[in-house]
C-alpha cells in the first residue's frame, strides 16, 4: 500500500465516529480536503500523507511515536510542525493559548507552513456552521495565516479568501 493511501486509511480509522462542531459532518472529511489541496498543489506524497494525518496526534489517542514508526520521521515531523502545543484550557487564557500556537506554526518550514495553510482554509469554511464561534474563531486565524504565509502563495490567498468571505457572511 503506498504512503498516502496508508495515511488516508490510517486516518479514516483514527477519526471513525468523530463529527465535527455545529455541522455534524464526518470529521474524516476535512482531513481529507485538507490533504486534497495539498497534492492538487503538487505536494509530495510525504506532505499530502501528514494533511491526512495533521490532527490524529491532537485528537485521537495517537502519539508522534507512532507516526514515526508507521510513516516515517519525515511525516511524524510535519505532523508535529502543525499540532498545537499541549496548554491549559481555562476560562480567559484564550488569547494566549492562540498567540502561543501562531508562535509555534511560524516556525514551520515551507510543507509545514503549506499544510497549515490549507487546514486554515478548510477551517474557516468549516466554522460557519456555528456563526457565534466563527465570530471569535476567523479574526484568530488571520494571525496564524500571517505566521505562515512563508507557504505556497496560492494556499495564503485560499486561506485568506476564506477568511474574508466568512466574516463577510457573518451576521452583524
Amino acid at each position: 500500500m503506498g504512503l498516502v493511501k496508508k495515511a488516508r486509511a490510517f486516518a479514516m480509522e483514527a477519526h471513525a465516529g468523530v463529527l465535527r462542531k455545529g455541522s455534524g459532518e464526518p470529521y474524516f472529511n476535512h482531513v481529507e480536503r485538507v490533504a486534497l489541496a495539498l497534492a492538487a498543489h503538487g505536494f509530495p506524497d510525504e506532505v499530502v500523507a501528514a494533511g491526512y494525518l495533521h490532527d490524529v496526534v491532537e485528537d485521537c489517542p495517537v502519539s508522534n511515536a507512532d507516526l514515526v514508526r508507521e510513516f516515517g520521521p519525515e511525516v511524524a515531523a510535519l505532523v508535529a510542525e502543525v499540532t498545537k502545543p499541549k496548554l491549559p484550557k481555562t476560562p480567559g487564557n484564550r488569547a494566549w493559548r492562540k498567540a502561543i500556537e501562531a508562535e509555534h506554526v511560524a516556525k514551520t518550514g515551507y510543507n509545514g507552513a503549506s499544510l497549515k495553510l490549507a487546514d486554515i482554509a478548510d477551517n474557516a469554511v468549516g466554522c460557519l456552521a456555528v456563526p457565534s464561534f466563527a465570530k471569535v474563531y476567523l479574526p484568530e486565524l488571520v494571525d496564524k495565516v500571517a505566521a505562515v504565509s512563508h507557504g505556497h502563495p496560492d494556499l495564503v490567498a485560499k486561506a485568506k479568501a476564506n477568511i474574508s468571505d466568512g466574516l463577510a457572511s457573518l451576521p452583524t
